[in-house]
């Protein structure tokens, strides 16, 4: 809103907007048409010669549209080109900054097997009730779950490793939207497939979790997610120090996990973490 009016208050009339605006809409036709060759090879799995002789034919016109619009950069088409930057830099600052997450969360996963083996010597004691486990690490164990077991000693009787995953089509079929393995006794991991205009429901995906054999108590769950704190590396491996501060800044201003999924609060219990990038 206040960039908004900054730039109606700076411009002054809107005869003054037309190089800005020419810009703004020829670069978004031309982005729309490359966007249409990525889906037409990447979704709809189209041969190259088919994909690209059709988005050439845009292209080309939009290309020409853009061209000659970037005549008027300094008549105000700066404007646009400015903040699309400035968006453009945020979103890759965020990108940069989840896949170092991501990679220094791998690179410390415990395998399976070494966690079956340490819950059957009897060192570890279970608890009555169901735990659920979100993570994105689909054939380790899920970091949050090793680190309450290193630190409590202790795990539910009945534990499940959820996994959201988004895909690129709208919606899913119900029959293929959940998929359970029984992995050692007491412990299942579950695969939810969500299309990217679908909502999680996670209750529902617990009471589908259930139907294909997860002996959970869908009653006494209770939730464990990770609440990372990003730190900068101190042996130099890492981001560069302002990327790394830039998106621990945006990190602790995101929304949590919990709200997205909308998990009851008095359920959820979440697991802070130093991880370094």
């Amino acid at each position: 809103m206040i960039v908004t009016l900054l730039l109606t208050i700076g411009f002054g009339k809107s005869d003054n907007l037309a190089a800005a605006y020419g810009i703004a809409v020829s670069a978004t036709m031309l982005m729309t048409s490359v966007l249409l060759f990525i889906a037409m090879r990447e979704v709809w799995n189209w041969p190259v010669w088919a994909a690209g002789a059709i988005a050439a034919c845009f292209i080309v016109v939009d290309g020409s549209f853009l061209a000659a619009n970037m005549a008027k950069v300094l008549e105000g088409g700066w404007v646009p080109l400015l903040l699309a930057s400035l968006v453009y830099g945020v979103m890759w600052i965020w990108h940069r900054g989840a896949t170092a997450v991501q990679a220094r969360v791998e690179a410390g996963l415990t395998p399976l097997s070494e966690m079956d083996e340490l819950l059957k010597s009897g060192k570890i004691a279970r608890v009555p009730g169901a735990a659920v486990f979100l993570t994105r690490a689909k054939d380790k164990t899920p970091p949050v779950m090793a680190w309450h077991v290193r630190q409590n000693r202790a795990l539910h009787q009945n534990v499940v490793a959820l996994t959201l995953a988004t895909l690129s089509v709208p919606w899913t079929e119900p029959e293929e939207r959940v998929t359970v393995t029984h992995e050692a006794e007491g412990f299942w991991r579950a695969e939810a497939r969500i299309g990217f205009m679908e909502h999680p429901d996670v209750p529902a995906i617990l009471a589908e979790c259930k139907k294909q054999g997860a002996q959970i108590d869908l009653d006494d769950v209770t939730f464990y997610v990770g609440a990372e704190t990003i730190v900068a590396a101190e042996d130099g491996s890492g981001l560069p120090r302002w990327q790394e501060a830039l998106f621990a800044a945006m990190s602790r201003n995101a929304g949590r996990i919990s709200d997205y999924l909308a998990l009851p609060c008095d359920h959820v219990v979440e697991i802070g973490r130093e991880i370094e990038i």
